[in-house]
């Protein structure tokens, strides 16, 4: 072999060693199996949960009206046993019959009995709102009545407990079990006083003055 066929010193390059453009070939990146580069900005650790949706705070409501009511008025009276006792509580429980909400409470006063025997009166009048008719209004005073043990021996007889509707919005009736407004009322000082504490412009001053002589005290 002469010494042209033998090779020089240091080995040719093939052509694929060589690089593309001035600059040194780019080491590919190195990935991890499976998983993606991380973004930029992305942060480490488990990823942030979501606080759950807070539940509307229902706040509760009071007692919806939605009856059509009417202003009516009763008297209170008792003269046996606590008849101071039996007069508050008969104001709670008008209070607390169905549809009905006493508005206004007058004071107490004491009364000699008027038509009527046995030891002084204690009266009052309540002022009410009630989606109850009249005749529904008078059934439920007298089960009231009934519950607090008034009985009617005879007629004007000493009573645990005596309720009468004075007025029921503008009612006029006329029956064998109901007038309206009370026939009497303007006749008792036992019931205009109270009333008028209550409810003045339905008290005139000339009904007051037919009544001065009638011995009405105010005791609470």
């Amino acid at each position: 072999m002469s010494a042209s066929d033998q090779p020089k010193s240091g080995n040719k390059k093939s052509p694929a060693a060589k690089t593309v453009g001035a600059g040194k070939a780019k080491p590919a990146p190195s990935r991890t199996s499976g998983a993606k580069p991380p973004s930029a900005g992305a942060r480490s650790g488990p990823p942030a949960r979501r606080a759950p949706a807070s539940a509307p705070v229902r706040r509760p409501r009071g007692p919806r009206e939605d009856y059509p009511t009417v202003q009516a008025f009763v008297a209170i009276g008792a003269n046996l046993g606590d008849a101071e006792a039996s007069v508050k509580a008969a104001m709670a429980a008008i209070g607390a019959l169905q549809r009905t909400q006493v508005t206004a409470r007058s004071s107490l006063y004491r009364s000699e009995p008027v038509d009527a025997e046995g030891p002084d009166f204690i009266n009052a009048v309540v002022a009410v709102r009630t989606g109850l008719d009249a005749e529904q209004f008078l059934v439920a005073l007298q089960r009231l009545e009934t519950l607090a043990g008034r009985e009617r021996p005879f007629p004007n007889a000493p009573r645990t407990l005596d309720l009468d509707l004075l007025m029921h919005g503008n009612s006029v009736i006329d029956t064998p079990t109901l007038t309206l407004p009370h026939p009497r009322m303007r006749e008792r000082a036992f019931v205009l006083k109270p009333l008028a504490e209550i409810a003045p412009d339905k008290v005139p001053r000339a009904a007051l003055a037919r009544v001065t002589g009638q011995v009405v005290k105010r005791i609470v």
